[in-house]
């Protein structure tokens, strides 16, 4: 089902680091889940999840077969609550800081839902959707934050990145996630990003 890209280390031009929309350290596995972005949209906004299937447990193709409508809806009681489900972010990051990447950065992957920040409704429309492997209220490792902050830094070199924020902030009441558990003032300590680009209740 996934198909391992090119990877390269230390490139002398960032462009390097992608292939079109593809980002070329990532796993492509590509999700049907997607459509165009409208015209005149501008990618400016990252929009971080988390996500567990069953919820709390990690490992296993899950979540990739979810993103790419090949989830097995028997394997777990769980899974009949969200039987027939169709969503899809552009990367997942994976408990050992594994990259994967599921629809073109210069599509409308399914991630947001009703959303709005910074003035502007429909997030999905001009945000990157990034899940990470976990579940809301608990911590995330390392290799997730070090790829997380690598992926980040490479998205603001290929897009007109101005704001970073958690499904909970795009959509107050609705989602929690990624959570307490989620360390925002490392990852804004990390990317050395201005303050303007984080979400005010985030900062500590």
């Amino acid at each position: 089902m996934a198909e391992s890209t090119e990877t390269r280390s230390g490139p002398s031009n960032p462009d390097d680091r992608w292939q079109g929309g593809w980002h070329r350290a990532a796993v492509r596995c590509e999700s049907p889940n997607f459509g165009p972005r409208p015209a005149g949209a501008v990618i400016d906004l990252i929009v971080l999840h988390s996500i567990s299937l069953p919820p709390g447990q990690y490992g296993g193709d899950a979540v990739a077969a979810l993103f790419t409508n090949t989830l097995d809806w028997e394997a777990h009681p769980y899974f009949q609550s969200i039987r027939g489900l169709q969503v899809s972010a552009h990367f997942f990051i994976r408990r050992d800081g594994a990259l994967w990447q599921f629809v073109d950065v210069g599509q409308r992957a399914w991630h947001a839902g009703a959303s709005c920040y910074r003035g502007r409704a429909q997030c999905n429309d001009d945000s990157i959707g990034i899940e990470l492997e976990g579940l809301e209220g608990d911590t995330f490792t390392p290799a997730q934050y070090a790829t997380l902050v690598q992926l980040c830094t490479d998205l603001a070199q290929h897009c007109p990145i101005a704001h970073i924020a958690g499904h909970e902030h795009i959509a107050p009441g609705r989602k929690r996630d990624p959570g307490p558990g989620f360390d925002w003032p490392q990852l804004a300590q990390q990317l050395a990003w201005s303050h303007a680009c984080f979400p005010h209740s985030a900062a500590r």
